[in-house]
């Protein structure tokens, strides 16, 4: 039957073109411009669904989706979830890693898209060095999405000279970002954690939650106990009338 009718509409259409030849039947209406452009448009354009969208699409066109959908996207919703967990799972490290000059363009020239390096550059002997190494650790559990690292000097820059050390290089996607040359940068062997977390926080390695300098903090308790054993001028005064 199907096939009857199409066939039935073909030859009719070209009977009416003859008849429109001939002058018996109008011309065919021409669609207008802006008809034109919106049809084509429709038939180009591709509506996307839920299970292309990202989470934050969902959320933004959940409106749009009727109730027989709500079972569907809520699993596609969660799928994206996972997904998202998985990639941040992948940029997560935890610990401090040891290299070699080797391994110097793979774990921090290539580190990654938007991941930050920190190398501490040490030798076996040296106090700050070890002190340092004892943050770094600290601070790497704390801040798993930086990738932290250390590296004998010499290993990793021949000849690196040991009056230079402890060093400190922070890289971001490749690039240096900050660095810290030499035992007077760090404060000697009273440099507190807290501390180092700041100078890192500072050239943007780490997002820290420490609202302002510990350093600041200590200077300041210094100071107040520098002027509170310092003699008042009243009491100067005093021994001067005397």
């Amino acid at each position: 039957m199907k096939k009857i009718i199409l066939q039935k509409t073909r030859i009719d259409t070209e009977w009416n073109d003859i008849l429109r030849k001939k002058g018996i039947l109008p011309p065919k209406e021409v669609p207008k411009e802006d008809e034109e452009e919106e049809l084509a448009l429709q038939q180009q354009s591709v509506v996307k669904t839920y299970e292309d969208m990202t989470l934050d699409e969902l959320d933004e066109n959940e409106d749009e989706f009727g109730e027989e959908d709500e079972a569907a996207i809520e699993m596609y919703r969660q799928k994206r979830l996972a997904e998202w967990k998985a990639s941040q799972i992948k940029n997560v490290f935890g610990e401090v890693g040891e290299i070699s000059g080797q391994d110097y363009v793979t774990e921090v020239n290539k580190a990654g898209d938007r991941i930050w390096v920190v190398l501490h550059l040490y030798k076996q002997g040296i106090p700050l060095c070890s002190l340092i190494n004892q943050h770094l650790t600290t601070l790497a559990r704390k801040f798993p999405q930086t990738k932290f690292l250390k590296s004998i000097s010499t290993t990793c820059i021949p000849n690196y000279p040991d009056h230079n050390l402890p060093t400190i290089f922070v890289y971001f996607e490749g690039e240096m970002k900050a660095q810290f040359i030499g035992p007077l940068v760090f404060g000697g062997m009273n440099l507190k954690v807290e501390e180092l977390e700041w100078r890192l926080s500072e050239s943007g390695a780490v997002k820290s939650d420490l609202e302002e300098n510990p350093k600041k903090q200590i200077e300041d308790k210094l100071m107040s106990s520098i002027r509170s054993s310092l003699p008042s001028r009243k009491d100067s005064d005093s021994d001067s009338d005397d």
